[in-house]
Protein backbone atom coordinates (compact mmCIF):
# COMPACT_ATOMS: atom_id res chain seq x y z
CA UNK A 1 0.00 0.00 0.00
CA UNK A 2 1.48 3.21 -0.99
CA UNK A 3 1.69 6.41 1.37
CA UNK A 4 -1.30 8.19 -0.19
CA UNK A 5 -3.41 5.32 0.43
CA UNK A 6 -2.70 4.96 3.70
CA UNK A 7 -3.21 8.57 4.35
CA UNK A 8 -6.97 8.10 2.98
CA UNK A 9 -7.90 5.11 4.75
CA UNK A 10 -6.41 7.15 8.35
CA UNK A 11 -8.51 10.10 7.30
CA UNK A 12 -11.42 7.75 6.44
CA UNK A 13 -11.59 5.46 9.81
CA UNK A 14 -11.12 8.68 11.92
CA UNK A 15 -14.21 10.27 9.84
CA UNK A 16 -16.26 7.18 11.16
CA UNK A 17 -14.71 5.90 14.60
CA UNK A 18 -14.84 9.13 15.90
CA UNK A 19 -14.91 7.14 19.37
CA UNK A 20 -11.94 5.37 18.88
CA UNK A 21 -10.17 8.95 17.57
CA UNK A 22 -10.58 10.32 20.63
CA UNK A 23 -9.51 7.48 22.42
CA UNK A 24 -6.01 7.36 20.52
CA UNK A 25 -5.74 10.80 21.17
CA UNK A 26 -6.16 10.54 24.89
CA UNK A 27 -3.50 7.74 24.74
CA UNK A 28 -1.32 9.92 22.78
CA UNK A 29 -1.76 12.19 25.41
CA UNK A 30 -0.84 10.47 28.83
CA UNK A 31 2.12 9.22 26.72
CA UNK A 32 3.22 12.82 25.89
CA UNK A 33 2.96 13.45 29.56
CA UNK A 34 5.00 10.78 30.50
CA UNK A 35 7.72 11.65 28.05
CA UNK A 36 7.73 14.63 29.72
CA UNK A 37 7.49 13.62 32.97
CA UNK A 38 10.14 11.57 32.62
CA UNK A 39 12.46 14.08 30.64
CA UNK A 40 12.27 11.37 27.40
CA UNK A 41 13.67 12.94 24.26
CA UNK A 42 13.94 10.35 22.33
CA UNK A 43 10.08 9.19 22.81
CA UNK A 44 8.86 12.89 22.29
CA UNK A 45 10.60 12.78 18.90
CA UNK A 46 8.92 9.60 18.01
CA UNK A 47 5.77 11.50 19.00
CA UNK A 48 6.41 14.95 17.87
CA UNK A 49 6.04 12.66 14.21
CA UNK A 50 3.36 10.52 14.88
CA UNK A 51 -0.15 12.00 13.54
CA UNK A 52 -1.14 15.25 15.38
CA UNK A 53 2.28 16.08 16.79
CA UNK A 54 1.72 16.85 20.56
CA UNK A 55 -1.63 17.69 19.67
CA UNK A 56 -2.52 21.19 22.08
CA UNK A 57 -0.26 23.48 23.21
CA UNK A 58 -0.49 23.13 26.79
CA UNK A 59 1.38 20.21 26.10
CA UNK A 60 3.43 21.80 23.78
CA UNK A 61 4.63 23.78 26.73
CA UNK A 62 5.81 20.81 28.70
CA UNK A 63 7.14 19.04 25.57
CA UNK A 64 9.17 22.13 23.57
CA UNK A 65 11.72 23.07 26.35
CA UNK A 66 12.53 19.48 27.14
CA UNK A 67 13.59 19.17 23.35
CA UNK A 68 15.70 22.24 23.54
CA UNK A 69 17.16 21.35 26.72
CA UNK A 70 15.84 22.92 29.29
CA UNK A 71 14.85 21.30 32.35
CA UNK A 72 11.09 19.57 32.21
CA UNK A 73 8.59 22.00 33.61
CA UNK A 74 6.06 20.34 35.87
CA UNK A 75 2.60 18.98 34.76
CA UNK A 76 0.60 21.09 36.42
CA UNK A 77 2.13 24.09 35.61
CA UNK A 78 0.34 27.00 34.29
CA UNK A 79 1.90 28.67 31.67
CA UNK A 80 3.02 32.24 32.87
CA UNK A 81 3.84 30.75 36.42
CA UNK A 82 7.43 31.79 37.67
CA UNK A 83 10.27 29.87 36.29
CA UNK A 84 12.85 27.94 38.48
CA UNK A 85 15.88 29.73 39.02
CA UNK A 86 17.69 27.42 36.85
CA UNK A 87 15.46 28.51 34.14
CA UNK A 88 15.97 31.97 34.67
CA UNK A 89 19.73 31.18 34.79
CA UNK A 90 19.59 30.02 31.25
CA UNK A 91 18.48 33.26 29.92
CA UNK A 92 20.44 35.82 32.60
CA UNK A 93 17.83 36.58 34.66
CA UNK A 94 14.28 37.23 34.16
CA UNK A 95 14.34 41.71 34.28
CA UNK A 96 17.98 42.53 34.47
CA UNK A 97 18.61 42.32 30.79
CA UNK A 98 16.36 45.43 30.20
CA UNK A 99 19.55 47.07 31.96
CA UNK A 100 21.98 45.94 29.43
CA UNK A 101 22.73 47.88 26.29
CA UNK A 102 20.52 48.04 23.13
CA UNK A 103 21.40 45.38 20.83
CA UNK A 104 22.87 47.20 17.62
CA UNK A 105 19.41 45.56 15.90
CA UNK A 106 16.55 46.30 17.70
CA UNK A 107 15.68 49.17 15.51
CA UNK A 108 15.06 46.82 12.70
CA UNK A 109 13.38 44.48 15.26
CA UNK A 110 10.85 47.17 16.02
CA UNK A 111 10.08 47.49 12.76
CA UNK A 112 9.17 43.80 12.11
CA UNK A 113 7.29 44.34 14.87
CA UNK A 114 4.85 46.42 13.55
CA UNK A 115 4.02 43.49 10.88
CA UNK A 116 3.88 41.16 13.37
CA UNK A 117 0.54 38.74 14.11
CA UNK A 118 -1.22 39.75 10.83
CA UNK A 119 -2.61 35.56 10.26
CA UNK A 120 -3.05 35.08 13.98
CA UNK A 121 -4.36 35.10 16.68
CA UNK A 122 -8.07 36.40 15.16
CA UNK A 123 -10.06 39.16 16.05
CA UNK A 124 -7.43 40.74 18.40
CA UNK A 125 -8.50 44.27 19.37
CA UNK A 126 -6.11 47.10 18.62
CA UNK A 127 -5.30 46.91 22.57
CA UNK A 128 -4.81 42.98 22.46
CA UNK A 129 -2.57 43.63 19.53
CA UNK A 130 0.01 46.26 20.66
CA UNK A 131 0.05 43.91 24.12
CA UNK A 132 1.04 41.40 21.66
CA UNK A 133 3.58 43.35 20.05
CA UNK A 134 4.90 44.67 23.31
CA UNK A 135 5.89 41.62 24.41
CA UNK A 136 7.45 40.25 21.29
CA UNK A 137 9.60 42.99 20.69
CA UNK A 138 10.29 42.20 24.80
CA UNK A 139 11.32 38.59 24.16
CA UNK A 140 13.40 39.26 21.22
CA UNK A 141 15.25 42.31 22.80
CA UNK A 142 15.86 39.72 25.89
CA UNK A 143 17.62 37.49 24.05
CA UNK A 144 20.01 39.69 21.71
CA UNK A 145 20.68 41.92 24.59
CA UNK A 146 21.99 39.04 26.70
CA UNK A 147 23.47 37.17 24.05
CA UNK A 148 24.67 40.44 22.42
CA UNK A 149 26.92 38.57 19.49
CA UNK A 150 24.00 37.28 17.59
CA UNK A 151 22.97 39.47 14.75
CA UNK A 152 19.14 39.67 14.05
CA UNK A 153 17.97 38.55 10.48
CA UNK A 154 14.56 39.66 8.96
CA UNK A 155 11.98 36.74 9.83
CA UNK A 156 13.68 36.01 13.10
CA UNK A 157 10.72 37.77 14.64
CA UNK A 158 8.09 35.23 12.97
CA UNK A 159 9.68 32.30 15.08
CA UNK A 160 9.83 34.21 17.98
CA UNK A 161 6.28 34.98 17.37
CA UNK A 162 4.99 31.66 17.11
CA UNK A 163 7.02 30.44 20.85
CA UNK A 164 5.45 33.48 21.98
CA UNK A 165 2.03 31.72 21.73
CA UNK A 166 2.35 28.74 22.22
CA UNK A 167 4.54 29.59 25.65
CA UNK A 168 3.70 32.48 27.12
CA UNK A 169 6.39 35.47 27.83
CA UNK A 170 8.02 34.02 30.46
CA UNK A 171 8.68 30.60 29.11
CA UNK A 172 9.80 31.28 25.55
CA UNK A 173 12.78 33.63 26.52
CA UNK A 174 15.19 30.56 27.31
CA UNK A 175 13.73 28.33 24.72
CA UNK A 176 14.22 30.91 22.28
CA UNK A 177 17.61 31.56 23.11
CA UNK A 178 18.56 28.02 23.11
CA UNK A 179 17.06 27.79 20.07
CA UNK A 180 19.23 30.44 18.33
CA UNK A 181 22.72 29.63 19.86
CA UNK A 182 22.12 25.93 20.06
CA UNK A 183 19.90 25.18 16.32
CA UNK A 184 19.88 28.50 14.06
CA UNK A 185 23.05 29.19 14.98
CA UNK A 186 24.51 29.97 11.22
CA UNK A 187 21.63 32.25 10.38
CA UNK A 188 22.35 34.73 13.00
CA UNK A 189 25.93 34.79 11.69
CA UNK A 190 27.37 38.24 10.88
CA UNK A 191 26.94 37.33 6.89
CA UNK A 192 24.70 34.39 4.64
CA UNK A 193 27.57 32.52 3.98
CA UNK A 194 26.48 29.83 6.38
CA UNK A 195 23.21 29.67 5.62
CA UNK A 196 23.76 29.68 1.69
CA UNK A 197 25.57 26.57 2.04
CA UNK A 198 22.81 25.16 4.22
CA UNK A 199 20.83 26.08 0.72
CA UNK A 200 23.40 23.95 -1.33
CA UNK A 201 22.51 20.71 0.56
CA UNK A 202 18.35 20.79 -1.15
CA UNK A 203 19.52 20.66 -4.94
CA UNK A 204 21.54 17.49 -3.83
CA UNK A 205 18.26 15.99 -2.00
CA UNK A 206 16.36 16.40 -5.17
CA UNK A 207 19.22 14.99 -7.00
CA UNK A 208 19.32 12.00 -5.10
CA UNK A 209 14.98 11.72 -4.63
CA UNK A 210 13.94 13.17 -8.30
CA UNK A 211 16.89 13.48 -11.12
CA UNK A 212 14.52 14.63 -13.68
CA UNK A 213 12.99 17.11 -11.31
CA UNK A 214 16.44 18.29 -10.51
CA UNK A 215 17.37 18.81 -13.92
CA UNK A 216 14.19 20.60 -14.96
CA UNK A 217 15.33 23.00 -11.93
CA UNK A 218 18.95 22.80 -12.37
CA UNK A 219 19.24 26.26 -13.55
CA UNK A 220 17.34 28.07 -10.76
CA UNK A 221 19.91 28.79 -7.77
CA UNK A 222 18.70 26.97 -4.28
CA UNK A 223 17.48 31.24 -2.97
CA UNK A 224 14.15 30.15 -3.15
CA UNK A 225 14.21 28.24 -0.02
CA UNK A 226 15.36 30.88 1.76
CA UNK A 227 12.42 32.69 3.41
CA UNK A 228 10.74 28.79 4.28
CA UNK A 229 14.15 27.69 6.11
CA UNK A 230 14.95 30.76 7.21
CA UNK A 231 12.27 30.87 9.53
CA UNK A 232 11.26 27.41 9.82
CA UNK A 233 8.27 28.16 7.81
CA UNK A 234 6.73 30.77 10.45
CA UNK A 235 6.68 33.67 7.47
CA UNK A 236 4.52 30.90 4.90
CA UNK A 237 2.21 28.96 6.91
CA UNK A 238 -0.47 31.36 7.60
CA UNK A 239 -2.66 29.03 10.11
CA UNK A 240 -1.85 28.90 13.32
CA UNK A 241 -2.73 25.49 14.29
CA UNK A 242 -0.21 24.40 11.14
CA UNK A 243 2.41 26.25 12.04
CA UNK A 244 2.21 24.68 15.65
CA UNK A 245 2.24 21.36 14.53
CA UNK A 246 4.97 22.04 12.18
CA UNK A 247 7.09 23.23 15.09
CA UNK A 248 6.61 20.17 16.95
CA UNK A 249 8.43 18.22 13.75
CA UNK A 250 11.34 20.82 13.59
CA UNK A 251 11.49 21.51 17.35
CA UNK A 252 12.10 17.61 17.73
CA UNK A 253 14.26 16.79 14.74
CA UNK A 254 17.83 18.20 13.86
CA UNK A 255 18.06 21.56 12.21
CA UNK A 256 18.90 19.86 8.84
CA UNK A 257 15.52 18.29 8.84
CA UNK A 258 13.97 21.19 7.37
CA UNK A 259 15.55 21.24 4.34
CA UNK A 260 13.91 18.04 4.16
CA UNK A 261 10.45 19.41 4.28
CA UNK A 262 11.15 22.11 2.11
CA UNK A 263 12.47 19.38 -0.39
CA UNK A 264 9.38 17.26 -0.20
CA UNK A 265 7.46 20.67 -0.53
CA UNK A 266 9.15 20.59 -4.22
CA UNK A 267 8.80 17.27 -4.78
CA UNK A 268 4.88 17.20 -3.89
CA UNK A 269 4.40 19.85 -6.41
CA UNK A 270 6.49 17.80 -9.08
CA UNK A 271 3.79 17.85 -11.61
CA UNK A 272 3.21 21.83 -11.37
CA UNK A 273 6.64 22.93 -11.63
CA UNK A 274 7.69 20.30 -14.45
CA UNK A 275 4.66 22.25 -16.69
CA UNK A 276 6.89 25.20 -16.36
CA UNK A 277 9.94 26.00 -18.70
CA UNK A 278 10.57 29.91 -18.18
CA UNK A 279 13.54 30.00 -15.13
CA UNK A 280 12.02 33.70 -14.22
CA UNK A 281 8.68 31.82 -13.69
CA UNK A 282 10.38 28.98 -12.07
CA UNK A 283 12.04 31.02 -9.06
CA UNK A 284 8.99 32.68 -8.19
CA UNK A 285 6.55 29.25 -8.19
CA UNK A 286 9.57 27.51 -5.72
CA UNK A 287 9.71 29.97 -3.56
CA UNK A 288 5.89 29.64 -2.72
CA UNK A 289 5.02 27.36 0.11
CA UNK A 290 1.49 26.78 -0.12
CA UNK A 291 0.31 28.74 2.86
CA UNK A 292 -2.75 26.91 3.53
CA UNK A 293 -4.23 23.49 3.05
CA UNK A 294 -1.46 21.20 3.42
CA UNK A 295 -1.18 18.35 4.83
CA UNK A 296 1.36 19.06 7.40
CA UNK A 297 1.69 15.53 8.95
CA UNK A 298 1.82 13.86 5.94
CA UNK A 299 4.53 16.54 4.89
CA UNK A 300 6.62 15.13 8.22
CA UNK A 301 6.35 11.61 7.14
CA UNK A 302 7.27 12.27 3.65
CA UNK A 303 10.12 14.01 4.83
CA UNK A 304 11.21 12.04 7.64
CA UNK A 305 11.45 9.25 5.04
CA UNK A 306 12.99 11.51 2.33
CA UNK A 307 15.68 12.29 5.19
CA UNK A 308 16.01 8.48 6.26
CA UNK A 309 16.18 7.38 2.43
CA UNK A 310 19.05 10.04 1.75
CA UNK A 311 20.86 11.44 5.32
CA UNK A 312 22.69 14.28 5.00
CA UNK A 313 26.04 12.51 4.99
CA UNK A 314 25.59 10.79 1.43
CA UNK A 315 25.00 14.45 -0.05
CA UNK A 316 28.22 16.18 -1.74
CA UNK A 317 27.31 19.71 -0.28
CA UNK A 318 27.86 17.79 3.30
CA UNK A 319 31.66 18.25 2.94
CA UNK A 320 31.58 22.07 2.77
CA UNK A 321 29.36 22.55 5.50
CA UNK A 322 31.94 23.97 8.35
CA UNK A 323 32.25 21.37 11.35
CA UNK A 324 31.05 24.60 13.72
CA UNK A 325 27.75 24.65 11.60
CA UNK A 326 24.82 24.10 13.73
CA UNK A 327 23.90 21.23 11.14
CA UNK A 328 26.86 19.49 12.25
CA UNK A 329 26.54 20.17 15.73
CA UNK A 330 23.20 19.50 16.68
CA UNK A 331 23.43 16.91 13.89
CA UNK A 332 21.99 14.40 16.72
CA UNK A 333 19.15 16.22 18.49
CA UNK A 334 19.64 14.38 21.58
CA UNK A 335 22.84 15.53 21.55
CA UNK A 336 21.91 18.93 20.86
CA UNK A 337 19.88 18.93 23.90
CA UNK A 338 22.49 18.88 26.33
CA UNK A 339 24.64 21.49 25.14
CA UNK A 340 25.05 24.73 26.64
CA UNK A 341 24.88 27.99 25.62
CA UNK A 342 28.62 28.67 26.72
CA UNK A 343 29.55 25.25 23.97
CA UNK A 344 27.16 27.55 21.55
CA UNK A 345 28.79 30.68 21.93
CA UNK A 346 32.32 29.22 21.46
CA UNK A 347 30.92 27.62 18.48
CA UNK A 348 29.83 30.85 16.95
CA UNK A 349 33.14 32.76 17.17
CA UNK A 350 34.66 30.04 15.73
CA UNK A 351 32.41 30.31 12.69
CA UNK A 352 32.70 33.97 12.71
CA UNK A 353 36.28 33.33 12.40
CA UNK A 354 36.25 31.04 9.73
CA UNK A 355 34.00 33.56 7.75
CA UNK A 356 36.66 36.57 8.46
CA UNK A 357 38.95 34.30 7.05
CA UNK A 358 37.12 33.34 3.85
CA UNK A 359 36.55 37.41 3.18
CA UNK A 360 40.35 38.14 3.79
CA UNK A 361 40.65 35.15 1.50
CA UNK A 362 37.70 36.16 -1.37
CA UNK A 363 39.55 40.08 -0.86
CA UNK A 364 42.60 38.70 -2.13
CA UNK A 365 41.46 36.62 -4.95
CA UNK A 366 39.91 39.74 -5.80
CA UNK A 367 42.51 41.94 -6.31
CA UNK A 368 44.68 39.49 -7.86
CA UNK A 369 41.99 38.93 -10.75
CA UNK A 370 41.62 42.46 -10.86
CA UNK A 371 45.69 43.23 -11.47
CA UNK A 372 46.04 39.92 -13.15
CA UNK A 373 47.46 41.63 -16.69
CA UNK A 374 49.71 43.60 -14.75
CA UNK A 375 51.14 41.04 -12.86
CA UNK A 376 51.60 38.20 -15.53
CA UNK A 377 53.77 41.07 -17.11
CA UNK A 378 55.38 41.47 -14.14
CA UNK A 379 55.97 37.96 -13.14
CA UNK A 380 57.54 37.54 -16.98
CA UNK A 381 59.59 39.56 -16.47
CA UNK A 382 61.17 38.93 -12.82
CA UNK A 383 61.54 34.91 -14.99
CA UNK A 384 63.86 36.51 -17.58
CA UNK A 385 65.75 38.55 -15.26
CA UNK A 386 66.11 35.29 -13.33
CA UNK A 387 66.87 33.23 -16.78
CA UNK A 388 69.53 36.09 -17.46
CA UNK A 389 70.79 35.90 -14.19
CA UNK A 390 71.32 32.21 -13.81
CA UNK A 391 73.04 32.64 -17.65
CA UNK A 392 75.13 34.78 -16.73
CA UNK A 393 76.28 32.81 -13.90
CA UNK A 394 76.62 29.89 -16.40
CA UNK A 395 77.70 30.41 -19.92
CA UNK A 396 77.74 27.22 -21.30
CA UNK A 397 74.28 27.33 -21.25
CA UNK A 398 73.79 29.98 -23.24
CA UNK A 399 75.98 28.72 -25.59
CA UNK A 400 73.67 25.59 -26.01
CA UNK A 401 70.89 27.62 -26.18
CA UNK A 402 72.88 29.90 -29.50
CA UNK A 403 73.85 26.76 -30.76
CA UNK A 404 69.99 25.51 -31.01
CA UNK A 405 69.12 28.51 -33.20
CA UNK A 406 71.98 28.52 -35.42
CA UNK A 407 71.32 24.99 -36.52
Amino acid sequence: MDQDSSDEERTASAHHHPEKEAEVDRQKQDAIRAACHDADVSALQRLAEEEGGFLTDSLRQLAWPILLGLPAPRIDAAQDEPLPKSEHHVDGGSDSWKELPRHRDEDQVQLDVNRSFVYYPHDLSDCDLECRRSQLSALISHVLRVHPYLCYFQGYHDICQVLLLVLGPARAAPCVARLSVLRIRDFMLPNLGPTTAQLRLLPDILAAADPALRAHVATVEPFYALAGTLTMYAHNIEAYRDIARLFDALLAREPVFSLYVFAQIVIDRRDEILAIDEPDLLQVVLARVPSAGMDIDRLVARAAELFRRYPPETLPAWRRISRASALKTARDATHAAKQTLVEGAALFDKQAKELRWLDLRNSALSVAWAYRRPAKALGMAMAVGLVAFYMRRNPALLTTVMSLFSK
